[in-house]
C-alpha cells in the first residue's frame, strides 16, 4: 500500500509539473512569436522568420494563412486572365479595322463579357477546396481547438475579403467588355460613313458622337477601376498581415 501511495503521488506531480511546463511553453512560444514578428513589415518577409523558428506553432499557422492569401490572390488573378478570349485591340486601333474584323471583335467582347459574368461560382469552389486543405494542415499542428477555431475564423474573413474584391474585378470587367462592345457595334452600324482624323472618328452626326464618346468614357471609368482595385489588393495584403500578427500575438 505504501508503495502504491508514493507511485500514486509521484504521478499526481509529475502531472502538476507537466501541466505547469506546458503552460511555460505556451508562454515562451508566445514570447517568442512576439519577438520574432517584431520587425515583419511585409508578408514576404515570414518565411525568414519561419525558417529561424522551425518549431514554433503560431508561425506555421501564419505560413498557413499567408500560403493561402498567395493561393487564393493568384488563382483571382489567373481568373481574369482566362476571361479574354484572346487579346484585344486598343480602342484607338480600330481606325484600320474592316467591317469583318469589327463583327470578330464584337464576338470576342460578348465571349469576354459572358465570362466575366459566370465565372464567379469557379472561384468560389477554388475557395472551399482551399479553405478544406488549410484547415486540414492547420489541423495537423496540433495547436488546440480555440486556437484552431480562431485561426480558421481569420481565414474565413480572408477568403471573404479575396471573393468581394476579385467580384469587383470581374465586375469592372465586364463593364469594360459591355462599354467597348457598345463603341464597336456603333463602328459596325456607321461602318463606311465615319472618317479617321488623327487617330480619332469624326462622324457625321453629333447625336453619334455623343454616343460614341459615352460609350469610350464609360471604357475609361472601367479601366481607372481596375488601376484602383490594384492598390485595394496591396491594402488588402498589407491589412491581412496586421491581422495575422494581432492573431498570433494574443
Amino acid at each position: 500500500m505504501l508503495l502504491l501511495s508514493l507511485l500514486l503521488t509521484a504521478c499526481l506531480v509529475a502531472m502538476y509539473y507537466a501541466g505547469d511546463l506546458s503552460k511555460y511553453q505556451t508562454v515562451v512560444s508566445a514570447e517568442e512569436t512576439r519577438t520574432a514578428l517584431r520587425d515583419v513589415t511585409d508578408p514576404d518577409q515570414l518565411d525568414q522568420v519561419i525558417k529561424l523558428h522551425p518549431s514554433n506553432k503560431l508561425l506555421k499557422l501564419l505560413a498557413l494563412a499567408n500560403r493561402d492569401a498567395m493561393e487564393i490572390e493568384a488563382a483571382s488573378r489567373k481568373l481574369l486572365s482566362d476571361i479574354e478570349p484572346k487579346p484585344l485591340p486598343k480602342l484607338g486601333d480600330l481606325g484600320a479595322s474592316s467591317r469583318t474584323d469589327l463583327d470578330g471583335l464584337h464576338r470576342d467582347l460578348k465571349t469576354a463579357e459572358s465570362n466575366a459574368t459566370g465565372v464567379a461560382p469557379r472561384y468560389a469552389a477554388l475557395i472551399k477546396t482551399t479553405r478544406d486543405q488549410v484547415e486540414n494542415d492547420a489541423r495537423s499542428l496540433n495547436a488546440g481547438d480555440d486556437r484552431l477555431s480562431s485561426f480558421m475564423a481569420l481565414i474565413d474573413d480572408q477568403h471573404a475579403a479575396w471573393t468581394a474584391l476579385t467580384a469587383k474585378a470581374l465586375a469592372s470587367r465586364a463593364e469594360y467588355y459591355s462599354a467597348f462592345d457598345k463603341c464597336v457595334a456603333l463602328l459596325a452600324r456607321e461602318f463606311g460613313i465615319y472618317r479617321v482624323s488623327n487617330g480619332q472618328f469624326v462622324f457625321p452626326f453629333q447625336s453619334t458622337a455623343d454616343a460614341y464618346n459615352r460609350a469610350a468614357t464609360a471604357m475609361t471609368t472601367a479601366t481607372n477601376q481596375a488601376a484602383e482595385l490594384g492598390a485595394e489588393r496591396a491594402k488588402l495584403r498589407e491589412s491581412q498581415l496586421a491581422r495575422w500578427k494581432a492573431f498570433a500575438e494574443h
